[in-house]
C-alpha cells in the first residue's frame, strides 16, 4: 500500500514508477517498452477520452479511422517529416511465418517478403493526406475536420510507463482548410481546447506558447503547445497543435477548386494528446501516500466503507447506505459501496487512499446510532463528522471544492517556480538548485539553444503567447533579445 511507497523527496522517479504500478494504473508487459494499462488506469483514460471527444465534436470535428500501416514511400514524400521520425519507425518486411525445417520453431518465411515495406504508424499525416487527395475536390469540401483515436508506435529505447513507451494511445486531429488564416485559427483553437481540458478537468495549470524552430513537429511551420510543471520541477509537454502550412498538401497533391474555379493547395493542421496525460495527472497532484485524483476524472468519486462485526450489523448499515448510494448516483456521482468481507476497514482505507479516491465515507454502529457519517477528503487528508441528512449535499459540494483545491495547489507551486534570470551563471544555478521554469532572454539562434541544452540539459519549453516585448540581452551570448522564453529540464 501507500506506506510502502518510496517518498518523492527520496527518489521522485522511483516514487512515480512504484505508484503507477501499486495503484493499479499500468504495468510493464512482455513486449519490451510496451505497457499494459490496467482497468483502473484505463477507466481514467476513458474519462479523459470521453470529455475530449465531446469537446472536439462541439468544435465541429468528426471521428474516423485510418490504417495502422503506412507504405514506406509515403513517408519519403515530405522530407522534414521523414527525417523527424525515421529513427523511431518500426518496419514490417514480411507477411508470413513458417515452421523451421530443423524443427527448432517458427521462422520468417523468406518467400513472403513484401514488395514495399510498411511502417507501423508513428503518426498519420502521410496516410491521411493520401486519403484527403480523394476526398477534397472543391472549396465546398472544406473545411475538413477529422479526428482519430488510435495507437501509434515510436521505437523508444528508454521507456517509462505512460510518459514514454514504444506504443501508446492518443488522438490525432487532421484538418484541411481553404486559407492560411483558417488553418492558423484552427491550430490555435485546438491548443486552447487542450488548455481548457488540462486546467478544468485534470486540474493541471498550463502555459500556452509556441515551440522554437528546432523543437517544432517534423513538417510543421508552427507548433503550438501547452506546458505543465511537475512536482520535481521538470516540465512536461501536455499537448501540441501544429500549423502545417501547405507542406503535406503539396507532397500529396491535395488541391481544391476555389470559388473562381482556380486550383489551389489546401492548408493543413494536425494536433494530438496521448496517454502521457496520465503521467502528468499522477505527477502533478499525487503525494507520498498515493494518487490524488481530480473528481472530474476519478473512476470512483466516493467510496463507502462499512465498519461492522457480523452480517446483522452489515445489513443494518446497508439499510442506511443503499438509499445514500442511489441519491449520490442520481446526482451524477460515481459511488462504490465496499462490502468485501475479505479485507478489514483499515486495509480498505489505505487502498482507496493509494488509488486517490476523492472522498471516503465510513459508517459503523456508533454512526448508525448518532445518524452520522465520517467524511474524509483525499486531497487534504482531513476528516469530519456529517449528519446523515446532510451527506449528499456535503459530497456534492466537495466535488467542486476538491477540484478547485488541487488546481490551486498545482498553480501555486508553478507560480513559485517561474524564475526570471539575467545572467548565464544565475540561469545555471536556478536550473540545478531550484528547477521549474526559468524565464530568460535568448538571441533566437539554434546554435545558442543547442549549446544551453548541451551544457545544462535545459530546453526552451515554449515562447509564451502572452509574452510582452522586452528588450534585453541573451544570457549566453549577450546579443540583443526582444522577449523572454521559458527554459526547463523536461520529460
Amino acid at each position: 500500500m501507500g506506506k510502502n511507497l518510496t517518498s518523492r523527496a527520496e527518489d521522485y522517479s522511483k516514487w512515480y514508477n512504484e505508484l503507477v504500478v501499486k495503484s493499479d494504473l499500468a504495468e510493464n508487459s512482455g513486449v519490451r517498452g510496451c505497457m499494459v494499462i490496467k482497468p483502473y488506469g484505463y477507466a481514467i483514460w476513458e474519462k479523459m477520452q470521453g470529455q475530449l471527444d465531446k469537446m472536439f465534436k462541439e468544435t465541429g470535428h468528426e471521428n474516423a479511422y485510418f490504417p495502422l500501416f503506412i507504405p514506406k514511400s509515403y513517408l519519403s514524400k515530405e522530407a522534414s517529416h521523414v527525417e523527424g521520425f525515421a529513427k523511431e519507425c518500426a518496419v514490417v518486411t514480411h507477411y508470413r511465418l513458417k515452421n523451421a525445417e530443423d524443427g527448432s520453431g517458427i521462422v520468417v518465411d523468406e518467400d513472403a517478403k513484401l514488395e514495399e515495406e510498411l511502417i507501423v504508424r508513428p503518426t498519420s499525416e502521410t496516410i491521411i493526406w493520401d486519403t484527403y487527395r480523394r476526398w477534397i475536390q472543391s472549396y465546398r469540401d472544406l473545411p475538413l475536420k477529422v479526428n482519430q483515436w488510435a495507437n501509434v508506435v515510436r521505437w523508444e529505447m528508454r521507456t517509462r510507463l505512460f510518459l514514454r513507451t514504444a506504443e501508446f494511445l492518443w488522438q490525432e486531429g487532421h484538418t484541411a482548410h481553404a486559407t492560411r488564416e483558417e488553418a492558423v485559427e484552427e491550430a490555435e483553437l485546438m491548443m486552447n481546447v487542450y488548455a481548457e481540458f488540462a486546467e478544468k478537468y485534470m486540474g493541471v495549470p498550463v502555459i500556452k506558447g509556441t515551440k522554437t524552430e528546432s523543437e517544432r513537429f517534423a513538417g510543421a511551420e508552427e507548433t503550438y503547445c501547452i506546458e505543465a510543471l511537475m512536482q520535481d520541477g521538470k516540465a512536461l509537454q501536455a499537448g501540441t497543435s501544429h500549423f502545417l502550412g501547405q507542406n503535406f498538401a503539396k507532397a500529396f497533391d491535395v488541391k481544391f477548386a476555389n470559388k473562381e474555379g482556380k486550383q489551389e493547395y489546401v492548408w493543413a493542421t494536425s494536433w494530438g494528446v496521448s496517454t502521457r496525460l496520465m503521467g502528468a495527472l499522477v505527477m502533478t497532484h499525487s503525494d507520498d501516500k498515493g494518487l490524488v485524483l481530480p473528481p472530474k476524472l476519478a473512476p470512483i468519486q466516493v467510496v463507502i466503507v462499512p465498519i461492522y462485526k457480523g452480517l446483522d450489523q452489515l445489513d443494518a448499515i446497508s439499510d442506511k447506505v443503499d438509499p445514500l448510494v442511489k441519491a449520490l448516483r442520481d446526482k451524477g456521482i460515481t459511488v462504490k459501496y465496499d462490502t468485501r468481507d475479505t479485507h478489514k476497514p483499515g486495509f480498505k482505507f489505505n487502498e482507496y487512499e493509494l488509488k486517490g479516491v476523492p472522498v471516503r465515507l465510513a459508517v459503523g454502529q456508533r454512526d448508525l446510532a448518532n445518524g452520522t457519517f465520517e467524511v474524509a477528503r483525499r486531497d487534504t487528508l482531513t476528516k469530519e463528522i456529517v449528519k446523515a441528512e446532510d451527506v449528499v449535499d456535503k459530497v456534492v459540494s466537495l466535488m467542486d471544492e476538491i477540484q478547485e483545491n488541487i488546481f490551486k495547489k498545482a498553480l501555486d507551486y508553478r507560480e513559485g517556480h517561474i524564475t526570471e534570470v539575467e545572467s548565464y551563471s544565475e540561469f545555471k544555478s536556478v536550473i540545478e538548485e531550484k528547477g521549474g521554469f526559468v524565464s530568460a532572454h535568448w538571441d533566437g539562434t539554434t546554435e545558442t539553444e543547442d549549446r544551453i541544452k548541451d551544457e545544462t540539459k535545459a530546453t526552451i519549453r515554449c515562447i509564451p503567447l502572452n509574452n510582452t516585448k522586452e528588450e534585453g540581452r541573451c544570457i549566453l551570448t549577450g546579443k540583443p533579445s526582444v522577449q523572454r522564453v521559458l527554459f526547463a529540464k523536461a520529460y
